[in-house]
């Protein structure tokens, strides 16, 4: 068996895409934040784009979750419920 599996290793690349999503778009965000000259429509808009990225980490996340455990109870390190 693969470890980390095929389907982990998906979940991992996908949190790792959104990471390098999410670097630039907080710096940009607290630039304008820190210069005062926020517009709140460009704010809004990051931060709105920011709760979407969270969103799909969470989601990521748990499928990385589940797909570990699936591979503990594949060899044996877990009961399946």
């Amino acid at each position: 068996m693969e470890i980390p599996t095929p389907r982990e290793q998906k979940a991992l690349a996908a949190m790792r895409g959104i990471k390098e999503q999410v670097k630039p778009l907080k710096e940009r965000l607290a630039s304008l934040e820190g210069s005062g000259r926020a517009q709140a429509r460009v704010v809004l808009d990051l931060k709105q784009e920011l709760t979407r990225l969270k969103n799909d980490w969470d989601r990521w996340q748990t499928e990385r979750r589940d797909a570990a455990r699936e591979r503990m109870i594949i060899l044996g390190h877990e009961d399946p419920d």
